[in-house]
Order: C-alpha cells, then structure tokens, then sequence
C-alpha cells in the first residue's frame, strides 16, 4: 500500500488519520514503480483525475477513480482511448448506485412494476450548508470543476441512467449565477478573518471543526487551497441554478433540476411507465418527522461508522385504474445511504459474485453520466441542443453497455489530495 499528494504535510497527516503503515510519496510515478500496486484509486482533483488514470493504465494497474471520471470531452476522450489501449479495468465509484433505496427502485423496473419507463422527473436540492460548500472551494471555478452539472450531477445522471437503462443522446439546458459569488452583498479574503461575519448568514469559522483546521488550514501554506474561500468572491463563475432536458436513446425523457441555495436538503423523483408511475423522494423534511438539522445531514451522509438505528422509507407505486401501493425500504442514512460499504465490499471482498442489478459501474458508464453535464455547460454556452455523441467517439445506446474486463486486487494504494 502507499499514499501519495502533492502536500507534503497533508500527505502526513493523511497517513497518520488514516492509520496506515505505509510509504508515502510526492511523485505518483515513482510511487507506482517503488510499489508495484494491482490498483489505484484516484481522488484528486477533477481536473486531474484524467492525468493520474492515463497514468495508472499506462503503467499496467487497475484504476478506480471517485467521480466524476473528469471534467470535459477533451479529456474524457483521451480517457476513452488509454483505456482501449490497456488491458486493465477503470471503475468509476458511483456508491448512490449500492444504496438499498436507490436498488429497489432499480428492482421495480426491472420487474416492469409500470411497464415500459417512458419518463422520468428527477429535481435535487442542496441545502445551504452542504451546498454552499461547493462555492467555498475550487469547485466554484469552471476549469476545476466542470462545474457542478459535472462534479455533482454526475452522481444524479448515473443513477438515473442506471434506472433507465439506456445512454443519454441529446441535451439541452439552461444555467446561471444568481445566488452566489458577484452576486453576493459583501465579500471577504475567506471566512475566518471576514469582518463581515456578524452580518452574514453563511459565516462560517472553519478553525473551530479541529479535523477540518488539522486537515486543511494547517497545510494550506504548502499548496494554497484555501477550505473556507468567501462564498462571494468574483472568481466564481459556475452556475448556482441548473435545469436540463434530456433524451435517450430509447426515447425515454429526462426533465432534470438541481438547487444549490434549497433551505432542505433532499430529492425527489416520478418514473412514468406505459402502466403506471413510481414515486420516491428522500429526506424531504415535511414528509416525515426528521429531526436531525440541516447542518448535520452532510456529516452524517458521510459518516462511515455504518452504527444507525434502523428505519424506513416509503416508494409510492402507483398502477393505471388502481389505488396505489406503498413499500416500506429498510433505511441506512450513514455512509451516502448505506452505498459506500456495499461498494467497498463488492470491490475488495466479493468481487467474483455476480450482481443482478448491474451495479458496478465502468468506463462507459462514467462518461456517459459526465457527458450529460458536459453537454449541459455546451448547450447553455451555444443556447441550442446537444448531441451527446459528438462529444466524443461513444455512439449512444438504446440499452446500457457493461464492458469490465476483470479485476484481482493484490494491494490497494490511493491518491489523495
């Protein structure tokens, strides 16, 4: 095993948190010649991810990356084409995909619950804690991020992708900045030191989280990523506000919206089919009697201690001339639903299973659900429809394409940053 960054001190401090007893690097190539690794996982920036996975396949290693597989059709292209090149697996880690919730969505329209899926009507909210992080990081610039119709839309496209069963041919969209950065009243150097906090509702004294200041602002002199950037400042230039509609291959539509400012954080989808709809939502507060705050929902989507009480949440089915049914799924809110420790065992424990619903996610899969967003940001920027497949050489499918080769993992060795 070993670790490698570009911040010598975050890197130690990783190892340390981590708990790992391992080598640790700044130079990647060096790191994967010293070693000898089966595979590398890469959770860079998006920007870079397509750097260190060319990297890693042209070095003879099986790559995971974390989405989104990366930032435009450029890159994603010559992604495409190291990857035909070698003869190793590149996984793309979509954990919405393992969540008990979101597979018996994918059971239901397995089992034709209503028929033939004809349309779908998918909206998210960010909450303005989880979703005002975005803007205090890089992830607020265009060139690092995508922007947010890649880095988070990704996870959206491919779960709804996945539940279609067909690859996405046409998009048109419509984005803008209205919340967030230039539009802002006041702004500052970033949060800690603004002489604003008192009058503004997003202030946000990141020295007061111990693992963010160990993590972050102690090492921040050796690379200057700042965590805690002013969610003003007039080098954001992403969009806050994002709708998309979508056509498939199979004629399946998409009518698709994402919020970043929402005052809840949640989902909600409608899956039409020829013999009726199924209904899910999660998280909505007036739904049920959710009682833990809107700050605490991202800690604890991201928590990986997998210790929760059990519960429940309802997927409406409804048929054509008949009342409609309700099923109670067993609920993990803890590691993004339960899919991270699904994900996780499918990859380094049970592997050679086979899985009935299709849930590991490759290449193919990856580009498909940044080429949705990538086709987004193209379609607001020439304010007409575009086609997915001139993005890159993948020709749309009317069903989904699963293409893994083979994966044994000998010794696992991560890139952080």
């Amino acid at each position: 095993m070993g670790l490698s960054d570009i911040n010598a001190i975050r890197l130690a401090y990783g190892k340390k948190y981590i708990g790992a007893a391992c080598p640790v690097f700044l130079d990647f190539e060096k790191m994967v010649k010293d070693t000898g690794p089966d595979l590398i996982i890469v959770t860079t920036k998006d920007s870079t991810h397509h750097e260190f996975i060319i990297k890693g396949l042209n070095m003879g290693c099986d790559v995971l990356t974390e989405k989104p597989l990366t930032v435009d059709e450029i890159k994603c292209q010559a992604i495409l084409d190291a990857e035909k090149e070698s003869e190793k697996n590149l996984i793309v880690g979509f954990n919405y995909r393992w969540s008990p919730y979101a597979t018996k969505i994918k059971e239901l329209l397995m089992d034709k619950t209503i028929g033939d899926l004809v349309s779908v009507d998918f909206s998210w909210y960010l909450n303005t804690y989880h979703g005002a992080s975005y803007f205090r990081r890089w992830h607020g610039e265009m060139k690092s991020s995508g922007p947010l119709w890649v880095h988070k839309s990704t996870h959206h496209f491919d779960l709804l992708n996945w539940w279609i069963d067909s690859e996405p041919s046409e998009v048109f969209a419509y984005g803008d900045l209205e919340f967030y950065g230039k539009n802002g009243p006041f702004r500052g150097d970033n949060c800690r030191t603004c002489k604003h906090s008192k009058e503004c509702d997003f202030y946000w004294d990141i020295t007061q989280n111990e693992f963010m200041k160990e993590l972050y602002v102690d090492h921040e002199q050796e690379d200057g990523y700042i965590r805690d950037n002013c969610l003003f400042r007039k080098d954001i230039d992403i969009y806050d506000k994002m709708s998309a509609q979508v056509k498939y291959a199979d004629n399946t539509t998409l009518n698709y919206s994402l919020t970043t400012y929402s005052p809840f954080e949640g989902w909600r989808v409608a899956l039409n089919g020829t013999k009726g709809c199924i209904e899910a939502s999660q998280d909505i507060p007036y739904h049920n009697d959710i009682t833990v705050s809107e700050a605490e929902k991202h800690t604890n989507e991201m928590d990986q201690t997998n210790k929760e009480e059990l519960s429940y949440e309802p997927i409406i089915v409804h048929k054509l001339w008949k009342q409609h049914e309700t099923i109670q799924v067993p609920m993990e809110k803890k590691g993004h639903g339960g899919g991270d420790k699904r994900l996780q065992d499918k990859i380094f424990k049970t592997s050679d299973i086979e899985d009935p619903y299709g849930r590991t996610a490759g290449i193919r899969d990856g580009a498909m659900s940044i080429l949705i967003g990538i086709g987004a940001r193209r379609s607001i920027e020439q304010k007409k429809p575009v086609q997915i497949s001139e993005l890159t050489d993948l020709k749309p499918q009317k069903k989904t394409i699963v293409k893994l080769k083979y994966l044994v993992l000998k010794v696992v060795f991560c890139l952080l940053f």
